[in-house]
């Protein structure tokens, strides 16, 4: 005699849910964090992706462009979307939530000179933990460009700290002593690194998305400090009844305490002594004056530059990109009306110097 077992329909199995999982990506400035994205938006197969990320203009997604939503989201020809993080990293979060349209995926950028941790207790330690499920903290890091010295710099340093994943980019641009001996370092910094090689951010997406490779349980300590910072500001807000809120918040060291999600980009900047110099100008610049510009006058504490450059010996819009010793420019068409636009990171930087060096630059 055999006996047969009925199987619940799979409307009656309870299914956990298990929340949108989420990918943080950080990387120091100019490690390739933007060419990573967009590996994953052309190689998402069927996956519809929410892309985080502090400005639309840090991914190229230009050519991608279907229909603008509305000032903080855009919607990809795709079918991904693409959502600023302006009022704070919750609000977009639910932005991205509340849609009506489902989405599978959530990825987040950082900018190159964060400490990862605000953003990952973000999502262990506030409501956000029951809606998502945080799955891994990639860092890209440049294979060519990184050594610990050279960037002598916090936030790099955290960077590999909590990565989950780390991708050595750019490795057709650096010798093999150089990534053996980044490997060491990287795994003197996190014990059992997981450590993947690439060039132009290309890693097969499996080894990237919904991996499960962050442990909540390794940051339970600092969620618990957060919740009780949490309550104690606020048993001392209410004795401080018409406080600014947001003014009283932004006194509090940041990486402490992530709850207060509008992050300034600034403060980020000031604690590695790093500064952000834009340049904007209605008139075109003199390509060979621009040329002498890189080669002789360039900062060498310039970590990162990127902007829309217009040349008078040219009838493109130029995007310009510069990463350590090495500078890009790709032309097209212009879609407004030509202007430079520029902005230059590094430490320690003239601000006044650097923007006179440009305008001395001008046709």
């Amino acid at each position: 005699m055999t006996n047969t077992t009925t199987l619940p329909t799979p409307s009656t199995l309870d299914i956990p849910k298990r929340g949108m999982p989420v990918t943080i990506i950080t990387g120091f400035l100019g490690s390739g964090k933007t060419t990573l994205l967009n590996h994953i938006l052309n190689n998402r197969q069927d996956l519809k992706v929410a892309i985080l990320v502090n400005e639309f203009g840090d991914i190229n997604i230009d050519s991608q462009l279907l229909v603008s939503m509305d000032e903080d989201m855009l919607e990809l020809s795709n079918g991904c979307i693409c959502c600023t993080i302006n009022d704070g990293l919750v609000d977009a979060v639910y932005n991205v939530l509340e849609r009506d349209d489902h989405v599978d995926y959530m990825v987040i950028e950082t900018t190159g000179v964060a400490d990862p941790l605000p953003i990952i207790l973000t999502f262990l330690g506030t409501e956000l933990r029951d809606l998502t499920r945080l799955d891994s903290i990639v860092t890209v890091v440049d294979s060519e460009a990184f050594t610990p010295e050279h960037f002598d710099s916090e936030a790099a340093f955290k960077q590999i700290a909590y990565g989950d994943v780390t991708i050595l980019n750019k490795t057709d641009l650096a010798d093999p002593d150089q990534i053996q001996n980044l490997e060491a370092y990287i795994h003197t910094v996190k014990e059992g690194a997981r450590i993947l090689h690439s060039q132009h951010g290309k890693v097969p997406l499996p080894l990237l998305l919904d991996v499960g490779y962050n442990n909540p349980e390794a940051y339970a300590d600092l969620v618990q400090e957060e919740i009780e910072q949490t309550q104690q500001d606020h048993s001392h807000e209410a004795h401080h009844h018409g406080h600014d809120h947001h003014a009283h918040d932004d006194h509090h060291d940041h990486t402490h305490h992530p709850h207060e999600h509008h992050h300034h980009h600034s403060a980020h900047l000031d604690n590695d002594g790093f500064v952000s110099v834009a340049f904007e100008s209605d008139r075109p610049f003199d390509v060979k004056k621009f040329e002498t510009f890189l080669q002789e006058q360039l900062p060498k504490e310039v970590f990162r530059a990127k902007g829309i450059l217009w040349f008078k010996e040219s009838d493109l819009r130029n995007v310009f990109q510069l990463s350590g010793p090495r500078f890009d420019l790709q032309g097209e068409e212009w879609r407004s009306a030509p202007k430079n636009q520029l902005v230059f990171i590094g430490r320690n930087l003239n601000a006044d110097t650097l923007q006179q060096h440009l305008a001395d630059c001008l046709a």
